[in-house]
């Protein structure tokens, strides 16, 4: 893989041209200068910031005509068309007034658009802005995020869910490469840590048409840390400590660029001992340790940029069997355990060339898990070894129409040599095809797409006939069309509509057309089908949005039928004391959607209030209900913003009220949940004392101490509560 960069990298001097190069300054409406204003060029992935004069600077420039977008909190975003064939040109910019929040340029969809701009919907929140609500972990941030959930086991494990979704139906976007790490097991989490992550997007509904398999419930895209201005040197050093866990969590970045090279490297390290109850009892075993490493190197100029990153993460999981057993403070886990090394390594490559622009996205995971039961001596030890890779070409502009062609790929090799089996050895190969098309007329947008995909797998035989841990080799070829169409309107100045309609779909994985054995975590003997059928679903999406200086409103509502949904049954049969359980398909439908307001009154606009309701409903054809689908959820949160003179500046204030309904409709494998009511509070912002200046943040999460359990808590059937009071205090330090 190295030699492959570095003969990349060496090989982009045929693309070689001129430098060109944009400048200028920008203002307000007062020819005030502003500073730290962000202007990016979405499509070849430039950015800089304005200085201290609102001067700004972006070098090696292709030709071409590109938008360049230039945003600062508390004005309006401004976007220009600009055509870049000069070697120097100048553009000023002034900007007005506005208390909405900064259009985001997303990164996940076709045409990074903005998300004004974006046919379809997508949330955009910033790690940081998770960070400030106190989440102990990137998936508790997650599901705050309205439509999005999470399916946990204590404090260390979580599983996204969307509109109630999830495992393999969610697929994983890490540094521009899907993330495969054995996501359909109950007990494996997201495997990524918050450190060294700038944002994370959420698709809600099939995204197949850009991402394959395995996208038919939605996308989270993790965007990777960027890298800094160019001749610019940065270093940060962050420490967050939690009361309940007893836990601390320190990360330490360093970061560097010169006009064309950037360099960046973050290493990070998380532990925490057993979570506390508001009883007063501890988890027995819901401990664990975790350390994480990033690093990139990067190099662009005006006709090639090149990124390669690297992730190394490595969790050691107490697994909770004892409910509340042994209580102890230690942060050393105990049998049985997990221990999980994933590598994740990615190359991500821009060509520009006259008029159109091709991605080419490289990836390798091997994600090589562990598990311990009662020795050091490995019961479970399965490696995952993928390679993928992603072709878009931008096609030339025909008038006001983008087109994208593209393809990608999958080769994965599952191999174990521990004493048990979950899956067998195995081998799966991904192909896909697409096209996608942008067109805008007035102001209108339509957006429509088709794509073809292919997916082998062929695993081997292993074991005894007959007896438990037996798997007959398979050698499966699942195929499928899917086609997008997306509108977008501007039903006045300040209303937005979308309306999309996409198809999904989802082969099914080694575990359900395979298994043969106990599965230790839920205590059933599962036994798979090999003659299950691909999961295709259709989903509707509505979403209306209102948007004025000081108030905003917005709601979403889906449908969405999947066909040949699969799940386990019981057959009555009992296996060494576990009830026995089939794969098998039926037909589901789910629906339901998403509505908030963010109010901020005039003449205090340093006032936020926004309130926000989610609900889903999931159901087979036959009236029953599916498993795992979240209660609804009631949101509210007051914000206040303040500045204290010049020592305490960005400051924030906020009082969360997170209300959740009890969930009734429980499939027949789960019990009802009551309804619980949780309160938050945080403070914090930007402190300067003698020079030294340092960000803040002190949240008290279940401030008073509730005792709850959420319906997708898997220890929720041993009747344990989640996690009680927990006060975060945060603290971030950069040179």
């Amino acid at each position: 893989m190295k030699l492959f960069y570095v003969a990349l990298v060496l090989g982009c001097s045929c693309f070689m041209t001129a430098q060109n190069k944009i400048s200028g300054i920008i203002s307000d409406k007062e020819n005030k200068p502003l500073s730290n204003v962000i202007i990016v060029i979405p499509e070849i992935h430039k950015e800089t910031i304005s200085d201290s004069d609102g001067k700004y600077t972006l070098d090696n420039l292709p030709n071409g005509s590109f938008k360049t977008v230039y945003s600062l909190v508390g004005y309006s975003t401004k976007i220009l068309s600009i055509a870049i064939s000069e070697k120097e040109s100048t553009q000023n910019i002034t900007l007005e007034d506005n208390i909405v929040h900064m259009d985001e340029v997303i990164v996940s969809t076709a045409f990074n658009k903005l998300q004004s701009q974006n046919v379809m919907k997508v949330e955009h929140q910033s790690v940081k802005s998770l960070q400030q609500k106190g989440a102990a972990t990137l998936i508790e941030g997650l599901a705050t995020i309205p439509g999005v959930s999470q399916v946990s086991t204590g404090t260390s494990i979580g599983k996204p869910v969307i509109r109630g979704l999830s495992g393999n139906r969610v697929l994983v976007y890490s540094q521009g490469v899907r993330l495969e790490n054995q996501q359909f097991g109950e007990e494996h989490g997201l495997g990524l840590n918050d450190a060294g992550v700038e944002s994370v997007e959420v698709i809600k509904g099939p995204a197949s048409l850009l991402y394959g398999s395995d996208a038919l419930g939605g996308v989270l895209y993790f965007n990777p840390e960027k890298f800094a201005n160019p001749q610019e040197f940065k270093a940060d050093f962050s420490q967050r400590v939690f009361s309940n866990t007893l836990g601390s969590n320190t990360s330490l970045g360093l970061k560097t660029s010169t006009e064309n090279w950037k360099f960046l490297a973050r290493g990070s390290f998380n532990t925490h001992a057993d979570y506390q109850i508001p009883d007063g009892d501890r988890v027995t075993n819901t401990r664990y340790n975790e350390t994480d490493l990033k690093t990139g190197i990067g190099y662009s100029n005006s006709s090639f940029s090149s990124v390669l990153r690297y992730n190394f993460n490595r969790l050691d999981l107490g697994i909770p069997e004892n409910g509340i057993g042994e209580q102890s403070t230690n942060h050393s886990t105990v049998y049985p355990k997990q221990a999980v090394n994933n590598h994740i390594l990615s190359l991500h490559n821009n060509f520009y060339f006259k008029n159109s622009k091709l991605d080419a996205d490289l990836g390798y995971i091997f994600n090589d898990r562990s598990e311990f039961e009662d020795s050091n001596v490995a019961s479970l030890h399965m490696k995952l070894r993928t390679v993928n890779y992603d072709l878009k070409y931008y096609l030339p502009k025909l008038g006001k129409i983008e087109t994208i062609v593209g393809l990608q790929g999958m080769h994965q090799t599952n191999t174990n040599s521990g004493e048990e089996l979950l899956i067998p050895d195995a081998t799966t190969n991904d192909f896909g095809v697409f096209g996608t098309a942008n067109y805008e007329f007035g102001k209108n947008v339509l957006q429509a797409g088709l794509r073809f995909d292919n997916r082998k797998v062929a695993s081997e035989t292993y074991g005894i006939v007959g007896q438990e841990g037996y798997f007959e080799a398979i050698d499966k070829s699942f195929n499928s069309f899917n086609a997008s169409l997306g509108y977008k309107t501007n039903l006045a100045d300040d209303f937005t509509l979308r309306l999309n309609i996409a198809s999904g779909f989802r082969a099914p994985n080694l575990a359900e057309l395979t298994s043969n054995g106990v599965h230790e975590g839920s205590n059933r003997y599962e036994i798979g089908n090999s003659n299950l059928k691909n999961e295709q679903n259709l989903q509707t999406d509505l979403n209306l949005e209102y948007k004025s200086s000081h108030f905003e409103l917005f709601a979403n509502g889906f449908y969405n039928h999947i066909n040949n949904y699969i799940f386990i049954s019981p057959n009555g049969n009992i296996i060494d004391g576990n009830n026995v359980y089939d794969y098998v398909q039926a037909n589901a439908k789910l629906y339901g959607g998403e509505a908030g307001i963010h109010f901020h009154p005039h003449p205090l606009d340093w006032l936020h209030l926004t309130s926000s309701f989610e609900t889903v409903i999931g159901k087979k054809d036959d009236g029953s209900n599916l498993p795992l689908i979240p209660a609804n959820k009631w949101n509210n949160n007051l914000r206040g913003e303040f500045n204290i003179k010049n020592w305490w500046k960005e400051g924030f204030a906020t009082l969360n009220i997170e209300s959740t309904f009890a969930q009734n409709n429980n499939s027949e494998f789960e019990t009802r949940t009551n309804d619980y009511t949780i309160i938050n509070i945080g403070l914090g912002g930007k402190i300067t004392i003698n020079k030294t200046t340092f960000n803040i943040n002190l949240n008290t999460n279940n401030l008073f101490d509730k005792t709850y359990v959420s319906h997708l808590s898997r220890l929720k059937s041993d009747g344990i509560p989640n996690i009680g009071r927990n006060i975060v205090l945060g603290v971030t330090f950069t040179i």
